[in-house]
């Protein structure tokens, strides 16, 4: 459904959809009361179903912070944590995650899912608003809608206002006191010349330099509040700094600076002077990107969430592992640019040349040198979404991606033997060991892993690891930030003997859509923001493609096009699959009067698990933004 010139109002009105009362384990933030919707009835309400996993829910929880403090009188935000791997079900981990990402609105525990299903959600992030006397008004999946949210609530504060239906006053919110760590959820590690660790203190948004045993600190480089100034070392700041790669004695001679530094939420890389501490930004706008060129001038191209980074000599510069759009970046300290290296920002997993490639949150990367069985130079990499690990390498053409081990977005586990069989949980790390195999971060399983090139075996090196999420090498030794146990750990003793886990096989467990084989009619539901109306003065507003996996579940309807709606053809003989399916609407304010009126592009992706069968239904509809009135 698209449309223009519909008063929200009314449409609000029309729809008259009462919201179902959530409901889950338990609460976090609410000082052990139970918020209810009947007992909210005079304050707008504010659904945000996220994971801790997605990382873009974790922009989404950035976005409402203004929000939230614009309407902090007529607005409560209730995030409904909906796990998709089975660590995220766990209350602990949540409780943990609620803490690094500094979430202080309610939270509702709902590991199976209950009022996902309740709200018929279909994708991570997904935003529900309730208005006072308890009916949804809006759904918008994805991330960027913070604006019409702002419109929307400025159309129907006043209305309800005008009704008496609308009681104003500030929540509470329950502060917890922070524990005395050194280190707070620390996510990358980068071993120095001499020895000492440069380590990524996330949630003190600052870098901790250790000498080599990591627990005697030498320096830190940040105020520790998020920030994004730069200068001396106890004047700049980060905001949940990550990866961290150190330049060729030869590049550094030349730009000034030693290490580039992935600014995860600032959406910058910064570069770091060694000798001083002092620090610089060096790539990045510091908006998050959306559907802007993202190759071009360093200092004037979007990054989106860059969460870690290396130097690869064979692409010429650093590599970025874009989480936030699915791609590997490219940053040439030299030049000053940034270019894309791989991938299409289609989340997914498929392989082949390097500007084809699918990724799924990209989020660890290290190097391995060229082997004397003539393997060439590879760059490693873990994609956290789809439980992998890849590589890519240089080819006559230009760069291929392959997989090691993973199989998709919904499948995961902990199980070692052949990588085909092998199964990973959502890893964030990896490193190279001395002997040349790869040392993987198995992050939500609690584990090192090692994968055998040579043999394309799995194995565990060590368990009972709190959330490794970065690890290096020094002196032979692994060193991995632990980063749920806030501290960096040495889990590998040397001489270690690998083990074999015969771990079952996992799926998430978000509920597949039941849809009919042959034919299905996707439908794409958007209504611009109040006030603004599709912007057509260039061509098409809107753009839908689809692709599916497999490949061949998809018979007729995969590409891309101008339309919202799309007629498919699904195959006949396949139970399971999943659609792929990115969708963009331009919108701008409806003021004829006005030469450059204000403009906005809404864009969501979504991996959408589908169950093929006969008598499933033959209309698929997403809300990127607005109310699905069928």
């Amino acid at each position: 459904m698209l449309t223009g010139d519909v008063n929200t109002s009314q449409q609000n009105r029309r729809a008259r959809v009462r919201a179902p009362e959530p409901s889950g384990r338990a609460w976090l933030n609410t000082g052990g009361t139970t918020p209810r919707l009947t007992e909210l009835r005079g304050k707008f309400v504010l659904l945000d179903f996220w994971a801790f996993c997605c990382v873009n829910c974790l922009h989404v929880i950035d976005e409402l912070r203004p929000l939230e403090r614009e309407f902090a009188e007529e607005l409560v935000t209730i995030g409904v944590h909906s796990p998709k791997f089975e660590h995220e079900a766990d209350p602990d981990a949540l409780a943990a995650a609620v803490e690094r990402y500094g979430v202080d609105h309610p939270v509702l525990d709902d590991p199976e899912l209950a009022t996902w299903r309740d709200y018929a959600v279909k994708a991570w992030p997904t935003l529900v608003l309730i208005d006072p006397e308890g009916y949804v008004v809006h759904q918008a999946a994805g991330e960027g809608h913070v604006e019409a949210l702002r419109r929307i609530l400025g159309e129907l504060v006043p209305e309800h206002d005008r009704r008496g239906t609308l009681h104003r006053g500030a929540e509470h919110r329950v502060e917890t006191p922070e524990p005395e760590t050194t280190l707070r959820f620390p996510t990358k590690v980068l071993g120095l010349e001499g020895g000492t660790l440069l380590v990524a203190d996330s949630a003190r948004h600052s870098l901790v330099e250790f000498a080599a045993d990591g627990e005697t600190q030498l320096r830190r480089i940040g105020t520790g509040r998020r920030g994004n100034a730069d200068g001396d070392a106890e004047f700049a700041s980060f905001s949940e700094p990550g990866g961290m790669a150190l330049l060729p004695e030869r590049v550094a001679a030349r730009v000034g600076y030693d290490v580039v530094v992935a600014d995860t939420v600032n959406h910058l890389l910064r570069g770091l002077r060694l000798a001083d501490g002092a620090v610089v930004t060096v790539a990045g706008t510091g908006a998050q990107w959306r559907d802007e060129p993202d190759s071009g001038a360093a200092a004037r191209t979007a990054l989106t969430s860059p969460w870690d980074v290396t130097w690869w000599a064979p692409a010429g510069g650093v590599v970025i592992a874009m989480a936030g759009n699915h791609t590997l970046g490219l940053f040439d300290p030299v030049a000053e640019s940034v270019t894309r290296f791989a991938g299409t920002t289609v989340e997914g997993l498929r392989d082949g040349p390097a500007n084809e490639a699918f990724f799924a949150q990209p989020s660890g990367l290290a190097v391995a040198a060229a082997t004397d069985a003539g393997d060439p130079e590879r760059l490693w990499f873990v994609d956290a979404e789809t439980s992998a690990l890849r590589w890519v390498e240089p080819t006559d053409g230009g760069f291929e991606v392959r997989t090691a081990v993973g199989r998709g977005l919904f499948d995961f586990g902990h199980s070692d033997g052949p990588a085909a069989e092998a199964l990973l949980q959502h890893p964030l790390g990896v490193a190279v060991l001395p002997d040349g195999t790869v040392a993987i971060c198995d992050t939500y399983n609690g584990a090192i892993r090692r994968y055998e090139p040579a043999t394309g075996e799995v194995s565990t090196l060590a368990t009972g690891v709190a959330e490794p999420s970065g690890a290096t090498t020094s002196e032979g030794e692994l060193v991995v930030a632990a980063s749920t146990a806030h501290r960096l750990e040495r889990p590998v003793p040397p001489g270690v003997t690998a083990r074999l886990i015969e771990g079952g096989s996992q799926r998430v467990n978000r509920p597949a859509t039941e849809v009919s084989s042959g034919e299905v009619e996707l439908t794409v539901v958007f209504e611009p923001p109040p006030g603004q109306k599709l912007d057509e003065r260039y061509g098409p507003s809107t753009r839908l493609e689809i692709s599916s996996s497999p490949e061949n579940m998809l018979v007729e309807g995969a590409g891309v096009g101008t339309e919202l709606s799309r007629r498919l053809v699904l195959a006949e003989g396949i139970e399971h699959g999943v659609l792929h399916v990115v969708a963009q609407a331009a919108s701008c304010d409806d003021d004829s009067e006005v030469e450059h009126p204000a403009c906005r592009l809404t864009r969501q992706d979504w991996g959408v698990p589908v169950r093929l069968d006969s008598g499933g239904s033959r209309r698929l509809p997403l809300v990127m933004g607005g109310m699905d009135e069928q």
